[in-house]
């Protein structure tokens, strides 16, 4: 049994569709980190550096339980323990993995600055705009060339298609002040994942919590009396 450690955002997001497409049977554990839940000392036991998602795998390796943080390490374990979306073969395990590296190192930490700079800074910082945003679209043109040579960013579907997707959201387009269609071959891309099931499912973790608002004091205690976090 995988327990993830859990908030909808697009590092979460990578997290809960691999899951999904794997199959892996998981349970769910919000973290709410409008609430500060990150800061909590049993979950900084699992994810020292106080984000989300992470995991503990109670089944891990030597079959003791097994806690993980980092999105990325996250993905490359299930993907190993399903032994899907990362190949075997050599050459071809480290095309999927320069690519998870560029959302690792790229993606993620440039579009994070351009997202907060555009929609959370408590005031205008116009040069840091200009440059988070310039970067940006310099990422999706990268993406958008490679991935008008072949259909995914590796040879196939694979786990570097589900770091990067979450980052295209409409709603991270939006506050990135992105036209997706400017980038066709990305447009088609994230259309083809979006519209996978399992991709779809991911998405949808928690969403009808984020609708009503959040849970409780009692079911977040709950989370965290629950938890594996004793086990460890």
């Amino acid at each position: 049994m995988i327990e993830l450690y859990f908030w909808p955002t697009p590092n979460g997001h990578k997290a809960s569709i691999m899951l999904e497409e794997t199959g892996l049977e998981y349970a769910t554990h919000p973290v709410n980190i409008l609430k500060g839940d990150q800061f909590d000392p049993r979950f900084l036991a699992i994810s020292p550096n106080n984000r989300i998602p992470a995991i503990v795998d109670t089944d891990g390796p030597g079959g003791e339980a097994f806690s993980l943080f980092e999105s990325g390490a996250i993905l490359m374990y299930l993907a190993e323990k399903a032994d899907m979306l990362w190949p075997r073969d050599t050459a071809a395990r480290y095309r999927v993995t320069q690519w998870l590296m560029f959302q690792m190192g790229n993606v993620g930490p440039k579009f994070g600055e351009c997202g907060h700079y555009k929609g959370y800074a408590p005031e205008p910082v116009p040069y840091s705009e200009d440059r988070y945003h310039k970067e940006l679209l310099r990422l999706y043109g990268v993406m958008d060339k490679r991935l008008g040579e072949n259909e995914y960013l590796a040879d196939e579907y694979s786990i570097a298609d589900i770091a990067v997707f979450p980052w295209m959201a409409p709603k991270v387009r939006e506050l990135h002040e992105v036209d997706i269609h400017t980038f066709p071959n990305v447009a088609r891309w994230y259309q083809r994942i979006d519209a996978r099931p399992a991709v779809q499912r991911g998405l949808a973790l928690l969403e009808d919590e984020m609708k009503i608002g959040d849970p409780d004091d009692a079911a977040r205690e709950a989370f965290f009396g629950d938890s594996q976090f004793k086990k460890l």
